[in-house]
Order: structure tokens, then C-alpha cells, then sequence
């Protein structure tokens, strides 16, 4: 066990390295960021920030020095700091190296005989491979690394389409990715602590909008069979890692209710964040457990809740008057301190914590009409948060990103 006083490090200042920084000043630990930004969000609440890339030597042995244990804001992590940090990173650099792969990833899962839709790993400077005729069109193409919220992807529509597509990513290693006739979203965060134990968050229902989450929904305190089963994927995953730490992991539900995996993410993820305000215990709060080998704490829901992301489109030409949103007594605005707000950057959330599930769907679109947002699809895949006077029954199916 790390005592508290004990310096921690984050590798990456964003937001996700801002919110441990705050669980783990609350506990008692001082805390060093690892960024290049010299103004990441973190940077102001840190007790120091080394400016300078993940890779940079001199800034990694002063790091490591100083720290007692290190842990993640992203899987975007260097393979050269990955190599340095290892004796002090919770979790392990093999789950990060995996899941900055999507060629690893999805090899990974599949070795793991978990369901994952179809593929084919496209390797940089070897010809293309060939695809076989039950490979199913249209696919999406996606880079094997720096890939997220939609970016890095190009559709295929026909095989004859691939190797202009690869050109268009810089024909650099990718995967080839079945498009999933898709019904719903969510995603399993759990912690896993070094003796083994493991706690589940309520599962977190999703809608993206532009390859980007948009809205969460967590209401239900007891999984569903289909939860259940995506659980038990996900602790299967944490113990082939021998995982230390929080971990997600993103699912689809197609169209005849079939789970597949999506990705992970080995770290406190977006969909996680209800928990800062409707958990006992925070997503960030069990990173830092964790990491220090503390006890896990309690994830029970305390309220039905929806997270809302505020992106930086909203920014346009000036930040949002929030006066409207702060007339809502159960929502609870949160801004990360972004210097810059720019198209699809992330620069906020907002919590909605209602006394009833079925309020929840009135109250996120009286904000989004305040943010002239557009209006959500149905959510019917929900029921329990659904109130049928707002929203219908049918099922919501979102574009595969």
C-alpha cells in the first residue's frame, strides 16, 4: 500500500488526469503531470507539471524519480515511456500497448474467443491482404492507432474500395471493421485492485452523435441478463491482463440482440463520468485506489442520472451564456479549463441527477433546447429511463462509428 503524502504521476494532463488529480488530492496525495501542453487542465491543480512530450528522456527519468506510482489519463502512451514507466505503472503497459492497438485489440479478444465483428488487420508496407468473398461490405477502415471520437475512419463500401481508402489513411497499419447493424450502445467500467477484487459500475448506455458520445444514460441498479453477460466479458479481459486499475469496455448490441465488443479503454473513460456525482465512489476515485492498493470503494448508484457532453462546437463565436442550464436544480455543470474551444473538442459535461428515472428525458431536452442541440433519437432501448409520453418505444439503431 502507497501511504498518503506519497507522490503520484499521471502520464497526460487532460480532463480524465485533472479528475484524478482531484480524487487523489482529496485522499491526501500530491500529484506530478506528465503533458506537452502547458496549459492542460490538469497543470493548474497538480502539485507539479513537467512540461514536456511522454517521450522526452530528461522529463521521464526526473518523473519517475519523483513518483511513488504511476497510472494513465489515455492509451496514447509512447512504447519508448511505456518501457521506462513500467516498474511503477498501474495498469501494466501490456493492456495500454493492446489497446492503442486496434490490430492488437481486436486479435487480442478474438484469442480470448469474445465476439467481436468481423476483421482484417492491414499491415504498413506489405501489400494489401486479399478479401475473401464472405467478407461482409460496407466495412469501415480504421487506423490501428491515435484513432478516436470518429476520427481515423473511412467507409468501404465495396471491396474494390479498399486500397483507395488505405491510401486516403496514409496506407497505414489499420484494421478492416464490419459495419454492425446497430440497436444499442454501452459500456462495462469495472476496478480491479491488486488482490484480485473487482467492483462493476451500473452499465452506462450510450448514443454518439458524429462518431462522438454524445449523452449517457445509467438508471438501472441490477443488471440485465444482457449486462450480465457483458460483465462477465469484461472481468474475463481484467484477469487475462492480470489488470490493476479501472478499465471499460465499449459494446455494441446489433439488431438481433447479440453483444460484441467494441474497444477498451484502460483508464477512466467518458461514459464513466455520471459516477462523479451519482456513485459513491468515482471512476477516479477507484483509479487512485488502485494505484495506492486501497480498498475498493462502493459504486451503488445514487440516482438515476444522464451525462451530457458539452463539445467546443457550442463555443461558436463565444462561451454559452450558462444562466439557462444553472436554472436546473438537479444538473451540475462541468468545465475542464480548455484554453481553446474548438469544433468536437471536449471543454464540458453536464450531470442530470433527477429524483425519477422517466424525468431524466424531459430535463435533457429542456438543456438541449437551451443549447440548441438537436433533439435525441428514441431511446427506446431504455425503457426503464424512457418516459413513453416523450420518447418512443422504437429502437434507437446509431450510425456504427
Amino acid at each position: 500500500m502507497i501511504p498518503g503524502g506519497q507522490t503520484l504521476g499521471v502520464l497526460g494532463g487532460g480532463q480524465l488526469g485533472l479528475f484524478f488529480v482531484l480524487a487523489a488530492q482529496r485522499h491526501g496525495y500530491p500529484v506530478w503531470v506528465l503533458d506537452p501542453d502547458p496549459h492542460c487542465p490538469a497543470a493548474r491543480t497538480a502539485a507539479r507539471h513537467l512540461c514536456a512530450p511522454l517521450d522526452d528522456p530528461v522529463a521521464l527519468e526526473e518523473f519517475t524519480r519523483g513518483v511513488a506510482a504511476i497510472t494513465v489519463e489515455s492509451e496514447n502512451i509512447p512504447a519508448a515511456t511505456l518501457a521506462h514507466c513500467a516498474a511503477w505503472m498501474r495498469p501494466g503497459p501490456e493492456a495500454v500497448r493492446i489497446a492503442q492497438d486496434r490490430c492488437l485489440e481486436k486479435s487480442f479478444l478474438r484469442d480470448l474467443d469474445l465476439p467481436v465483428a468481423p476483421f482484417i488487420a492491414l499491415d504498413a508496407g506489405t501489400p494489401l491482404p486479399p478479401v475473401t468473398d464472405d467478407f461482409p461490405f460496407p466495412a469501415l477502415l480504421k487506423t490501428a492507432r491515435w484513432g478516436y471520437d470518429g476520427k481515423g475512419q473511412e467507409t468501404v463500401v465495396r471491396a474494390e474500395d479498399l486500397a483507395a481508402a488505405w491510401q486516403t489513411l496514409g496506407a497505414v497499419d489499420a484494421v478492416l471493421e464490419a459495419r454492425v447493424d446497430l440497436a444499442a450502445e454501452f459500456s462495462i467500467l469495472l476496478a480491479r485492485g491488486e488482490d484480485g477484487m473487482v467492483v462493476f459500475y451500473p452499465a452506462a448506455h450510450n448514443y454518439h452523435r458524429d462518431g462522438i458520445l454524445d449523452l449517457t444514460l445509467v438508471c438501472a441498479t441490477e443488471p440485465t441478463a444482457v449486462e450480465a453477460e457483458a460483465r462477465h466479458m469484461a472481468l474475463r479481459i481484467a484477469e487475462a491482463l492480470d489488470y490493476i486499475g479501472v478499465l471499460a469496455v465499449e459494446f455494441f448490441v446489433d439488431g438481433h440482440g447479440e453483444i460484441l465488443i467494441n474497444e477498451l479503454a484502460p483508464r477512466p473513460h467518458n461514459s464513466g463520468h455520471f459516477s462523479l456525482d451519482a456513485s459513491i465512489h468515482s471512476q477516479f476515485d477507484q483509479q487512485l485506489r488502485c494505484l495506492c492498493g486501497l480498498p475498493l470503494g462502493d459504486t451503488r448508484l445514487l440516482s438515476p442520472v444522464a451525462m451530457m457532453n458539452l463539445l467546443g462546437d457550442l463555443w461558436n463565436p463565444q462561451e454559452p451564456d450558462w444562466s439557462s442550464i444553472l436554472e436546473h436544480p438537479q444538473t451540475k455543470l462541468w468545465l475542464y479549463g480548455k484554453r481553446e474551444a474548438r469544433p468536437r473538442r471536449k471543454m464540458g459535461h453536464l450531470t442530470i441527477l433527477p429524483e425519477h428515472s422517466h424525468a431524466i428525458a424531459k430535463t435533457v431536452a429542456a438543456l438541449r433546447r437551451s443549447l440548441a442541440l438537436p433533439d435525441l433519437p428514441p431511446l427506446g432501448f431504455l425503457p426503464e429511463c424512457a418516459d413513453p409520453g416523450l420518447l418512443p418505444t422504437a429502437p434507437h439503431r446509431p450510425e456504427h462509428e
